[in-house]
């Protein structure tokens, strides 16, 4: 083979394993949460739905930013409560059905530091490791939650839900997740 065309192989061959390498399991971008200000860094295409969610008494319209990737389902839940007692009455609601749902799983709770969130209801962060036979072939999923709240201008107060469920791929994904959620 005359040399140009083994260098043109290689460097096709070079190119083409640089183009795999640029096409992570991880697209990370900004993306902006229902309008009320926050931003969130997702690590693929977000979906977005709407969905009525029992919180107490009331049922709760949420809307729902997330997507698939590497492993693991990224979202952001937001509702808008009307005053601070009804945000935390709402929060202890949704924290208490998801820990309703986690059986005998392993859970740890922090109070973790969210700039520019209130102070109260504080910010509440659960890590959850459900116990492996719970789970079909002993594949326990893991989930992190983190709530936290925001006053707004008109008085109302949003509401935030971020989680994370199951295993990425790269153990600093959920850390970029987390720590990409910024409140105005």
């Amino acid at each position: 083979m005359p040399p140009a065309v083994v260098l043109s192989s290689r460097l096709v061959l070079a190119a083409a394993a640089l183009l795999a390498a640029c096409s992570p399991a991880f697209n990370w971008r900004e993306v902006p949460i229902a309008g009320a200000g926050l931003v969130a860094m997702l690590p693929c295409k977000a979906d977005r739905a709407t969905r009525a969610l029992p919180l107490g008494s009331e049922s709760v319209q949420v809307d729902m930013t997330g997507c698939e990737a590497g492993g693991a389902t990224f979202a952001i839940a937001h509702a808008s409560a009307g005053s601070p007692a009804q945000a935390e009455a709402w929060l202890h609601a949704w924290q208490a059905a998801t820990r309703s749902q986690l059986g005998a799983a392993q859970v740890a709770e922090s109070r973790p530091s969210v700039q520019r969130a209130t102070a109260v209801p504080a910010p509440l962060q659960l890590d959850a490791l459900p116990q492996p036979q719970q789970q079909p072939q002993g594949a326990a999923t893991q989930l992190q939650v983190l709530w936290f709240a925001q006053s707004q201008k008109d008085g109302t107060v949003a509401l935030y839900q971020a989680t994370v469920l199951g295993h990425p791929s790269s153990a600093e994904a959920s850390k970029t997740f987390f720590e990409g959620l910024r409140l105005p």
